[in-house]
């Protein structure tokens, strides 16, 4: 497209954005995808982030059989794939289990969860998390989640923060994960009056990659966060403070259970507040994939 039809499709006045600029813009739901597999690689080359290449596989390859499946069956249309790659991916590298089936199932049930799972036209949990949570709680004595951290070595976690911070602020969900990470921090804190643990060894684990995924993917997700960037922003904090009480409880899935717990919540308030406010916008909601 030369330069002059770029002008004219964005409008009088308007410059056209560069290539990069589209590339790292909200409308690329490609971004995504292509970072997580960046964190896949860096960690695996790095440190065996992966139990096995063939599982992820097999997750991922089961999110968008089922995401295809489902799309026809309810839609009568192919979605766009995306968002199955990430679910597959995440399911792929977040959890461990010695067999393949728990892969498959796990990403059957994300991927089932939205289109089974919703509420006037939204659904409630994202999808990954809702899966992992449902696997630990029921079938926790073959399937565990990510433990590996980037040790001494700083330069991934540098390399996944960088990039993740950029993805995150070109969609607008920075603000959100900056809530998070401060929240975390501040929160460590705290805990170490309870624990007696060291402030370091309290705030260690958001260094770790399973935290790049849930920092940077889950408490993010577009269709499963509230509208306004105030309840987003509480959302995070609200996040933070259940995962510490389940840390204080010594449940090592917190971070899981508590996205898994406040999320919904606060989608449901959402819907509502929004049904009570304007009940036609309700009426007019479309099941969207």
């Amino acid at each position: 497209m030369s330069s002059q039809a770029s002008a004219l499709l964005a409008g009088p006045g308007i410059p056209p954005r560069s290539p990069l600029a589209r590339f790292f813009s909200a409308d690329n739901r490609y971004l995504p995808p292509i970072f997580i597999t960046l964190i896949l690689l860096a960690g695996n080359l790095s440190f065996g982030l992966l139990e096995s290449f063939s599982r992820t596989a097999l997750a991922i390859t089961t999110a968008i059989v089922f995401e295809i499946a489902l799309g026809l069956l309810v839609y009568r249309r192919v979605p766009n794939l995306a968002s199955a790659y990430i679910t597959g991916i995440s399911v792929g590298i977040l959890i461990r289990s010695p067999l393949f089936w728990p892969y498959a199932l796990c990403s059957a049930i994300a991927i089932t969860s939205k289109y089974v799972i919703r509420w006037r036209g939204r659904h409630l949990w994202n999808p990954s998390n809702f899966s992992i949570s449902a696997m630990l709680l029921l079938v926790p004595g073959v399937v565990a989640t990510l433990s590996v951290q980037w040790g001494n070595t700083i330069w991934p976690m540098l390399i996944v923060w960088t990039l993740g911070a950029l993805i995150v602020y070109r969609v607008k969900r920075f603000h959100i994960t900056a809530t998070y990470v401060v929240s975390f921090i501040a929160l460590a804190f705290l805990r170490t009056t309870f624990t007696g643990h060291s402030f370091l060894a309290e705030v260690a684990p958001i260094t770790g990659p399973m935290y790049q995924l849930f920092i940077f993917f889950m408490i993010t997700d577009p269709r499963t966060t509230v509208k306004p960037r105030w309840a987003q922003c509480l959302v995070a904090f609200l996040i933070a403070v259940v995962e510490m009480i389940l840390r204080l409880a010594e449940n090592v899935h917190a971070p899981y259970y508590a996205l898994a717990i406040v999320g919904p919540i606060a989608i449901a308030i959402e819907i509502g507040i929004t049904a009570k406010r304007n009940p036609e916008v309700i009426k007019k909601l479309a099941p969207a994939a």
